[in-house]
């Protein structure tokens, strides 16, 4: 079973009102996506769940009709259905009188738990897997009386197959949660006289930024005065200290109407944050000591594997990687690269791309290439994420929270990352002058000051999207590097204004393509590389000729023959090589203003959540 999903975990022990804790923490998570949402809070004589169906507004109002008294410890869950359709009943937390759970991920063997359970006279309301687990702990608690919750916990987790990051409250211990990370991420906040369990940081940054990263198979005992940490095999463990460098504004919108029209504007800061720090005396510099020049010069392949927008920078990236280092680069979508069985070498390298460092096909494509000794270098936004701690090396991106659904200035911050590796490179083996890199090191440096005219005036990309707001469908052409754009612009503009689009190679409209093309429908044709500028003009000219509507995206200093197009948006002249960061803004924006016009909800759009944790 293939479930694109990723939860929301809270969970807090200390000396605040649990309930607003645990509202205000699943509120900065909503961005991952959610049907449902629910409570399980310690009261004196036990544990009250609470849980409803829809936004957590229903969830708030129903707890303060309950008008509960004052609880100071429990666990909270944002769900996206994968078990059981959206409904009260199958939302989290589950519970017994005894224990309540709060889970995200999958339990692949509980069909067979289930009935085993039901032989043994267990009852089930739910269709869920999550209750099959908290009836199982159950059934140890009740099977040996004298155990400790922690140890029916983990005998309960020995017989489970499967994902999981857990959240687990106990009527016996109500002071307490018991914290588990398989192949979910989940965190741990370090407070004062308080303590947190979140399945992401922004959960956090209303009360601390210190956190710890559960590892595989750990487990963490939560409680107001300290946490304990276990590693899978039941030994007690130190993890370390981290402090997020974000802070509760950075994760807020700050005056915009929409998260993402936010994180559009935060373009040119995360440039400057991702790229400043590693330019060392006009030279670029990965710092990383053990990926030196020599390790560079030795690469005979590379390989750069992800999924969605981070897959549309890994294309720009090779192409930038072979034209400059003339290595040979391949791209792989993750989930396609772990299953066609690639060939690898020890001597090349795998790029892997991840704005969480969580995606789980991703994951899996990096464990692939380590069991196969190719090392691997992670290009993460998210600092001692699954994917930064198990890769080789990583290069940071420091795009700050990224909120919105839909991928803006992490995918900026991705690409210049890909720039900086592909200049060094170049230079490493030889094919670049110093002075080459130098002046492209220089270019990439002012890029925030090259996007900012597209981010200070708006008024044509607003207009386009007043004209187009009807369209039921949209075609993106484009070659080399504007091919790779077409593709995340055609991305942005479906998946948050539900306009059908398509994104082809332009050479490819002939071959079959070009039969879509019927009368108004727009063609964004991308013609931002001379070498085959009049090709692509071409291609948007047998549109123009079968009734398309173009919209043509190229830069100042071109003549556009008569006719081809009907509206043109220009672009300033910038180094040819990074055009794609320039070019890719004016397209975030008409995806933004699109959707907002057609009354789409653009930070959390149907059907789609922010990472994708689970197979």
């Amino acid at each position: 079973m293939e479930v694109f999903c990723m939860c929301g975990i809270v969970g807090y022990s200390g000396k605040r009102s649990a309930q607003e804790v645990l509202l205000n923490g699943l509120e900065k998570l909503e961005y991952r996506g959610y049907d449902s949402a629910g409570v399980a809070l310690a009261l004196e004589g036990g544990i009250h769940v609470v849980k409803s169906k829809g936004r957590l507004g229903v969830l708030r109002r129903k707890l303060e009709a309950e008008n509960l008294p004052e609880s100071f410890c429990g666990i909270g869950h944002t769900r996206w259905a994968t078990h059981g359709e959206p409904s009260d009943v199958n939302s989290h937390p589950h519970s017994t009188p005894r224990v309540s759970i709060v889970h995200n991920g999958i339990i692949e063997n509980y069909g067979p738990l289930k009935a085993d359970l039901l032989a043994k006279g267990v009852t089930f309301e739910s269709e869920t897997d999550t209750e099959v687990l908290v009836k199982l702990i159950d059934y140890f608690c009740c099977a040996q009386p004298k155990q400790s919750p922690l140890a029916a916990l983990r005998e309960a987790l020995a017989m489970v197959r499967g994902s999981y990051a857990l959240g687990v409250l106990f009527r016996e211990e109500p002071d307490t949660i018991y914290a588990v990370k398989k192949e979910s991420p989940l965190i741990v906040g370090w407070g004062e006289g308080e303590n947190f369990v979140a399945s992401d940081i922004p959960a956090l940054l209303k009360y601390t930024r210190r956190y710890s990263v559960l590892e595989e198979g750990d487990m963490a005992v939560v409680k107001a005065d300290g946490i304990r940490f276990y590693d899978a095999f039941g030994k007690p463990v130190e993890r370390e200290v981290l402090t997020a460098d974000w802070d509760e504004e950075a994760a807020e919108k700050g005056g915009y109407p929409h998260f993402m029209l936010k994180e559009i504007h935060e373009q040119p800061a995360a440039i400057t944050a991702t790229v400043s720090p590693r330019v060392e005396n006009g030279m670029p510099d990965l710092r990383i000591p053990e990926l030196s020049d020599e390790k560079l010069r030795s690469i005979k392949n590379i390989h750069l594997v992800a999924c969605g927008t981070a897959m549309h920078a890994g294309m720009v990236g090779k192409t930038a990687i072979e034209r400059l280092a003339r290595v040979p680069a391949e791209v792989d979508i993750a989930s396609e690269f772990r299953y066609r069985d690639p060939i690898l070498d020890p001597d090349d390298l795998v790029i892997i791309i991840s704005q969480s460092g969580e995606t789980s096909d991703t994951l899996a494509a990096l464990r692939l290439a380590k069991s196969r000794d190719v090392p691997v270098l992670a290009v993460v936004n998210v600092v001692g994420s699954s994917i930064a701690r198990a890769a080789d090396y990583v290069l940071y991106t420091y795009a700050g929270p990224e909120i919105a659904v839909a991928s803006t200035k992490a995918y900026m911050v991705q690409l210049c990352t890909l720039y900086l590796f592909a200049f060094r490179l170049a230079y490493a083996r030889g094919r670049l002058s110093e002075a080459e890199t130098r002046r492209l090191t220089a270019e990439l440096l002012r890029a925030g000051e090259v996007i900012q005219p597209r981010l200070a005036d708006c008024e044509q990309i607003k207009y386009l999207a007043s004209r187009f707001v009807n369209t039921q469908s949209c075609f993106f052409i484009g070659r080399g590097f504007d091919y790779a754009l077409s593709l995340e612009g055609s991305l942005k503009l479906k998946e948050i204004s539900y306009v059908h689009s398509d994104a082809y190679a332009a050479g490819e409209l002939k071959h079959g393509t070009i039969s879509l093309i019927t009368d108004g429908v727009p063609v964004i044709a991308l013609a931002t590389q001379k070498q085959v500028y009049e090709k692509t003009i071409s291609n948007a000219k047998e549109t123009k000729s079968r009734g398309a509507r173009v919209i043509l995206f190229t830069t100042k200093d071109v003549v556009v023959p008569e006719g081809v197009a009907d509206y043109v948006v220009r672009l300033d002249d910038y180094d040819e090589l990074l055009m794609p960061l320039q070019l890719i803004v004016p397209l975030q924006l008409f995806a933004y203003y699109m959707a907002v016009l057609r009354g789409c909800d653009v930070d959390k759009p149907r059907n789609l959540a922010k990472s994708v944790t689970v197979e």
